[in-house]
C-alpha cells in the first residue's frame, strides 16, 4: 500500500483536513516540476515480489504471514500483504547499467532462500504464481485479512462505496465463473512482480504512453494467471479479477459512465504526470486518511523536499496498471517512476527477470525512437490489445503500428525483442545479462509456451485423470518444484499424478470437491422426465428445487425403481415428482469436510448429500465421488 500509517475517515473534519493536504501535495509537485527540482541524468530500476504461502503437505493457502514475520524481524525487506497467506519483498533500487539484472535476480533468489528456510520451520512453502491454483473462495473470508490497521481501513472504506449488495466475479474462458463475494478481499487472489523504472519529469508523458502501448505484448508473453477457483479462465485473469474485486459499481437503467478504481485508462496522457493525479482526485473519492504532519507547501517554502504523503496514500487506492510513483532519492532529490503492475508473479525468478528485462529494454529503445507514440497507434487499439492479452495471452493477435495485425509471438520476436536488446545495450547493461534474459523470452516465443499456457495444459490433462482438487494440488506442487530448481517455464514438463508422493484429501471441504454442474427438476414435473434424464446422464440422484433455486426434495434411482415396480400399469394416471420425492433430504453445508460428509452418509446409509447454503442448492456429492477419492488413494499406496 505504500504509505503505512493510514486510517479510516471518521468525520467531515478529518476528510477536509486530508483533502487539503492532498491538494497541497499536488501544488507542491507542480512547483517542483516547474522549478527543476528533480533528479536527472540517472535511470534506476527496482521491483517488488509478491508471493503466496502454502501448507507444505496440502499445498493449500497457509494463513501464517504474521507468525512467519515474527521470525523475520531481521529482514527489513519483507512486508505483509492484504491476506494472511501473502508476503511481499522489496528489492534494492539499482542503476540501469552493468550487471543490474543479474544482481536483481541474485538478490531475489537470496531473499527467497532465506524465506523458505524460515517457512520450513512452520511447515509451509512459498510459491510465485499470479493466482494460486489451490485457492478457493472460502479462503477469502475476512478471517484471513492481515490484522493491520491499514488493511481494515481499506476494506471498510471500499465497502462504504459499494452501490450494490455484493462484489461479483464474471469471467469466461474455457470454463465460466459467476460468483458473488461479500468483501473486496478477492483482491488477495492476485500476486505480481511489480517493476519500477525511473524517468525524468520532462520525459514522463512520452514514457508513460509507451508503457501503455507495450503493456499488451509484454503481458501476453508473461501471462501466468489462468486458474481461478478451479476454473480455466483468462490467461491473465488477474486483470479482470483485480478490477472486479474492487468494483463498487452496479447496473442501472441509465447509461451514466462510472469508472472502476482499477483501470487501464481512458486516453493517452497529455502534458504532465499531474494530469493523472488530478484526474484520480477528481474521479475517485478519498477512501482513507494518512497520519500526516508535514505541510508540503510549507516545506517547499523552506526549500525542503516533501514526501507528498497524502498524494501517496490516495495514489495507493487508485489502481492503474501503469502507475505513476513519486519518491525521494538517497541524495535528497525527488524522482518519478513508472510502476509496471501488469507482470504476474512467477513462474520462476529467472522468468520474472526476463520479463523485466524485456519491458525495461523496450521502454528505453522505444523512448529514443518515438517521441510521441500516439502518432503511430491509436489509444483505442492499445486498450483493445490490453483486453485481448488478458484474455488470450500468448495466443493473442494485436493491432500494432500502422494498423498492422500481428500475433503476439511474432510481434515479440520481430519487433519488441530487437528493440529491447538495443535499449539494454544503449544503457550499457552487461552483454551476458542481455543474452541470459532475452534469450529466455525468445525461446518462450519460439516454443509458444509461458506460465499460463503451461498451467492450462497441465490442469486440463490432470482433471481428466482425477478430481479437481487433486489436479490443482499436483499442479501447485509441480510449480513449486520447478521454481526451486529455477527452471524457465518453457522447459517445464507436464506434471503426472505420481509426481506428488502424498495427497491428503481429509481436510478438503465439500465446496472444493462437490459437483456444481447439476441437472435438477421441479416438483410438478412428470416422473417420466426424471427417469429419462437420469438414464440420459447416467446419474442416480436428481435434486428437486423451486423456481428460486432452493432445495425442496430429492429423487433417487431406487425411488424410481420402487415406483415403477409397484405401479406397472399407470392407467393414464400422471405421477409427479412431488408424489415420490424425499421431501426433507439430509443436506450439508459447503464448509463441511469430506471426512464429516462420509461419516454422515455412513451413519444414515445414504448415497447422496445435497449441498446447500441457507436453502439454496449449490452442489451435490455422492458415494461415487468418495469412491474416486478412495481409488486414487489406493493407487497411490500401491505405487509407493
Amino acid at each position: 500500500m505504500g504509505e503505512q500509517k493510514v486510517s479510516l475517515l471518521t468525520d467531515q473534519a478529518q476528510m477536509h483536513r486530508f483533502v487539503r493536504y492532498l491538494l497541497d501535495d499536488v501544488q507542491a509537485l507542480q512547483y517542483m516540476i516547474e522549478n527543476d527540482w528533480f533528479e536527472k541524468g540517472i535511470t534506476r530500476i527496482g521491483a517488488e515480489q509478491e508471493m503466496c504461502l502454502v501448507d507444505a503437505k496440502t499445498f493449500k493457502p497457509a494463513p501464517i504471514a504474521m507468525e512467519a514475520l515474527d521470525t523475520m524481524k531481521s529482514y527489513p525487506w519483507v512486508e505483509t500483504e492484504l491476506a494472511r497467506f501473502n508476503l511481499e519483498t522489496n528489492m534494492t533500487p539499482r542503476e540501469l547499467k552493468g550487471k543490474c539484472l543479474s544482481q536483481m535476480e541474485q538478490e531475489n533468489l537470496g531473499n527467497l532462500k532465506k524465506l523458505r528456510a524460515k517457512l520450513a520451520k512452520l511447515d509451509a512453502k512459498l510459491i510465485l504464481t499470479g493466482i494460486l491454483p489451490t485457492l478457493r473462495k472460502p479462503h477469502l473470508g475476512m478471517h484471513n485479512l492481515t490484522p493491520k490497521k491499514r488493511y481494515f481501513a481499506l476494506m471498510e472504506a471500499i465497502n462504504r462505496q459499494l452501490i450494490g449488495n455484493a462484489y461479483e466475479l464474471r469471467l469466461t474462458g474455457i470454463d465460466e465463473l459467476l460468483v458473488r463475494h461479500d468483501s473486496p478481499l478477492l483482491e488477495a487472489c492476485n500476486t505480481s512482480f511489480q517493476v519500477h523504472l525511473q524517468v525524468a519529469p520532462e520525459e514522463f508523458v512520452q514514457m508513460y504512453n509507451i508503457a501503455q502501448a507495450l503493456a499488451a505484448p509484454i503481458m501476453a508473453i508473461a501471462a501466468n494467471s489462468p486458474i481461478v477457483f478451479g476454473r480455466r479462465l483468462w490467461h491473465e485473469s488477474r486483470i479482470a479479477l483485480f478490477q472486479q474485486s474492487l468494483d463498487t459499481r452496479t447496473t442501472h437503467d441509465h447509461m451514466r459512465e462510472r469508472y472502476p478504481r482499477v483501470s487501464f485508462g481512458s486516453d493517452w496522457l497529455r502534458k504532465s504526470v499531474l494530469n493523472i493525479h488530478r484526474e484520480d482526485i477528481a474521479r475517485f473519492r478519498v477512501l482513507i486518511s494518512g497520519d500526516i504532519e508535514e505541510s508540503a507547501i510549507k516545506m517547499i517554502s523552506e526549500n525542503k523536499v516533501p514526501k507528498l504523503r497524502a498524494l501517496q496514500v490516495h495514489n495507493s487506492t487508485v489502481y492503474r496498471w501503469n502507475r505513476p510513483c513519486f519518491g525521494v532519492s538517497p541524495n535528497g532529490k525527488p524522482h518519478l517512476r513508472i510502476e509496471n503492475r501488469v507482470l504476474p508473479s512467477g513462474p520462476t525468478v529467472i522468468d520474472e527477470i526476463a520479463n523485466a528485462a524485456l519491458w525495461i529494454g523496450a521502454m528505453v529503445a522505444y523512448g529514443k525512437q518515438y517521441k510521441d507514440i500516439s502518432k503511430h497507434i491509436s489509444f483505442d487499439d492499445v486498450r483493445d490489445n490490453f483486453g485481448k492479452a488478458a484474455r488470450f495471452g500468448i495466443d493473442s493477435t494485436f493491432t500494432w503500428f500502422k494498423d498492422k495485425k500481428i500475433s503476439s509471438c511474432e510481434l515479440i520476436k520481430k519487433e519488441i525483442l530487437p528493440m529491447a536488446r538495443k535499449g539494454l545495450e544503449d544503457s550499457k547493461v552487461n552483454k551476458s545479462d542481455i543474452s541470459r534474459y532475452l534469450d529466455i523470452i525468445e525461446e518462450r516465443a519460439d516454443q509458444h509456451m509461458n506460465g499460463a499456457r503451461w498451467q492450462l495444459r497441465a490442469f486440463t490433462k490432470l482433471i481428466k485423470e482425477t478430481n479437481q482438487d487433486e489436479a490443482a494440488t499436483v499442479m501447485t506442487a509441480a510449480i513449486i518444484q520447478n521454481q526451486e530448481q529455477e527452471l524457465p517455464v518453457h522447459k517445464w514438463k507436464m506434471p503426472e499424478l505420481s509426481d506428488l508422493k502424498e495427497y491428503r484429501p481429509s481436510k478438503i471441504t465439500v465446496e472444493e470437491f462437490m459437483m456444481t454442474d447439476l441437472f435438477t427438476v421441479q416438483k410438478d414435473d412428470i416422473i417420466g422426465l426424471v427417469a429419462e434424464m437420469m438414464d440420459w446422464r447416467k446419474i442416480r440422484y436428481t435434486p428437486v428445487e423451486d423456481t428460486k433455486g432452493n432445495l425442496i426434495g430429492l429423487v433417487t434411482s431406487r425411488l424410481l425403481l420402487r415406483h415403477l415396480i409397484q405401479n406397472p400399469e399407470l392407467k393414464g394416471k400422471v405421477t409427479l415428482v412431488k408424489d415420490i420425492m424425499i421431501k426433507d433430504p439430509i443436506t450439508i453445508k459447503p464448509e463441511t469436510t469430506i471426512t464429516e460428509a462420509m461419516r454422515i452418509m455412513r451413519k444414515n446409509k445414504i448415497g447422496c448429500l445435497p449441498v446447500v447454503k441457507g436453502k439454496e442448492l449449490i452442489g451435490l456429492i455422492t458415494e461415487m465421488d468418495f469412491l474416486r477419492i478412495s481409488g486414487r488413494l489406493i493407487e497411490r499406496l500401491e505405487g509407493q
